[in-house]
């Protein structure tokens, strides 16, 4: 069933001028809409649906009345200006859009940063957001994936929990602020991607489960309750929150969290199919691409169908993160278990196909088979990277990769995961080789504070094995709002010597691969290929129609001999001389 099927939610304008508003509560008998200061009947519509048509000004104000008398919010209102629980407003979405010919830009040349809007800048907006786009385009940036946006409670948060998933987080700026950064973004050829949130709502501020509990599976998630995906109407209301993003705002594309509690579930429904072939469907005369977090490590999703189109154009590979994540730091407690055995085998596993698990058993599910054969995909369906905000934002002090483990480690790291044919995604400040930390962080003061330190405490076990005996006294509480600034990117770093060497030498890094990997990468791929080498090194060889990529690395601080390369040597770091590599050194060649 196509979105054209589906029943229209919120306040659309029609034809006439007018505005037509409709609202999903099948058990309520009765609906009213308040519009600024007066109340309306609304019509029953048939299905639980209530509707009205009024005449309305940009800036009016409106709400829906339960029997009760209790107002609630639009829940696919637009805007929000006094928080989730606020009435909402009337948006005028006709906006001066300048680069009118952005197509945007095929996948396989994405280098993805992704970035949270309250921290990325110390106003925590999407205008002062807007002044970087420039530099990170000169480093050679081609996506920023902007972290949730949908309202939530509170004023500040990872965005996660958004309960209003059409109306950008107020604190960020206006809908034509979001615009302008888009529009921006476009201009210096970046790519713009929206992280939504569609497993789950957030568990304060959700008005909706008060009065359509029918919208809500019975169990909920441990994040907050789970939409009913086996209902049309749910259906309906995240593929018109998609499509909104998607036109509304021009975003390039979407990356859909925890994509694995969309399909199938307890009903036949597979939402996630049904919304990527709803978007295909629908958008045909640009790039948009569609990213997933799927814990099954479903291949079938990025696999062409029967008319060569591909569904999902790339996946978050956390497999390669955990593994690499044990490679360099000797962690092998909480997510890290499952790849502390013989991890070099299963990273260079991960840089030649993919997951590195693709149906074994897997330790942690006691031992039940767990992903998809993936070695038949070109390595840009996978998106890696050294973090993310969940792998430092997660842990005891928030620290980044870099912050733990020595430079020529990191730097070696670093040319392997930018020059390895799948997509890398970085983290922000990650370009200019920030050690700042990253925290969760939330604004929820009603809360067991109490119950809050004990849930980052598990947190932090999880991700990073067992925690030190001082833990409980250097956690820091999410709802302090000290945790949000020491969270903030310190841009005075990145004009210091230190940033500006890191930022010149991703640059350096980014240029290499738009010019090497770029073309290998829109031929054909045939296979990739890992070499017999030493037990800490890296050999692996990608066979692409128009050429071989070949790496070799040696990821310890022995000297070692890896096999030999062939061809045009495009990237050497470190003290390499024929076959024999210096500890942490790196190299990188192609022939046709």
């Amino acid at each position: 069933m196509n979105a054209a099927n589906y029943r229209e939610w919120g306040a659309r304008r029609n034809q006439s001028g007018q505005t037509d508003f409709r609202i999903w509560a099948p058990t309520s008998a009765t609906m009213k809409l308040g519009l600024n200061e007066a109340e309306f009947d609304m019509q029953k519509a048939g299905d639980g649906w209530h509707a009205i048509t009024k005449p309305t000004r940009v800036g009016d104000r409106y709400c829906f009345v339960l029997e009760d008398g209790n107002m609630v919010p639009d829940p696919a209102s637009h805007l929000q200006q006094e928080g989730p629980l606020g009435p909402s407003l009337i948006v005028n979405h006709d906006f001066p859009w300048k680069n009118q010919q952005w197509k945007g830009r095929p996948w396989h040349e994405a280098v993805v940063y992704e970035l949270h809007i309250g921290t990325f800048t110390p106003e925590g907006t999407f205008k002062a957001a807007g002044k970087k786009l420039e530099y990170l385009a000169d480093i050679g940036i081609t996506a920023i994936e902007i972290m949730p946006l949908a309202t939530f409670a509170g004023d500040r948060g990872w965005g996660y929990d958004g309960v209003l998933p059409f109306s950008p987080q107020r604190d960020y700026g206006s809908p034509d602020e979001l615009k302008a950064f888009i529009g921006k973004a476009h201009g210096y050829g970046v790519m713009a991607l929206l992280d939504v949130v569609y497993n789950h709502f957030g568990p304060a501020g959700n008005a909706l489960q008060t009065y359509a509990p029918e919208f809500f599976k019975k169990d909920a998630t441990p994040w907050g309750p789970a939409p009913d995906f086996n209902r049309a109407e749910v259906r309906s209301f995240f593929l018109q929150n998609a499509l909104y993003w998607l036109q509304t705002y021009r975003f390039d594309g979407l990356r859909i969290d925890a994509a694995d509690h969309l399909a199938g579930g307890d009903g036949d429904v597979d939402f996630l199919i049904e919304l990527a072939l709803e978007v295909r469907r629908t958008i045909r005369d640009r790039h948009v691409h569609l990213v997933i977090e799927d814990a099954r490590n479903a291949a079938s999703p990025m696999t062409p169908q029967s008319d060569s189109a591909v569904l999902i154009d790339a996946e978050w590979n956390d497999d390669f993160h955990h593994v690499i994540h044990v490679v360099a730091t000797k962690e092998e407690g909480g997510i890290y278990g499952d790849f502390a055995t013989l991890p070099y085998d299963k990273l260079r596993c991960s840089l030649a196909t993919g997951f590195v698990y693709q149906g074994e058993p897997r330790p942690s599910l006691d031992f039940a088979r767990s992903g998809e054969p993936s070695a038949h995909l070109p390595p840009q369906r996978f998106v890696n990277f050294l973090h993310n905000h969940d792998q430092a934002g997660n842990r005891l002090r928030g620290e980044r990769l870099r912050a733990l483990i020595p430079p020529p480690l990191f730097e070696t790291l670093e040319a392997v995961f930018l020059l390895c044919p799948q997509t890398p995604l970085v983290f922000m400040g990650d370009d200019h080789g920030s050690t700042s930390p990253f925290f969760f962080f939330s604004d929820h003061p009603d809360h067991d504070h109490e119950q809050e330190i004990k849930n980052r405490l598990k947190q932090a076990e999880m991700f990073q094995g067992k925690l030190p005996p001082d833990a409980s006294q250097t956690v820091r509480d999410p709802n302090d709002l000290r945790t949000m600034e020491l969270s903030t990117l310190n841009w005075e770093h990145a004009e210091s010597t230190e940033g500006k060497v890191a930022s010149a030498r991703m640059a350096a890094l980014l240029e290499k691969r738009r010019r090497h990997i770029w073309p290998l990468l829109s031929s054909d791929f045939k296979k990739g290929i890992s070499l017999d080498c030493e037990p800490q090194c890296l050999a692996i060889n990608w066979h692409f129609e128009t050429g071989r990529l070949q790496m070799r690395a040696n990821l310890s601080e022995n000297t070692c001999e890896l096999p030999a390369v062939k061809g045009n040597i495009f990237h050497r770091h470190g003290g390499i001389d024929g076959m024999r590599y210096e500890g942490y050194a790196v190299q990188f060649a192609i022939n046709a």
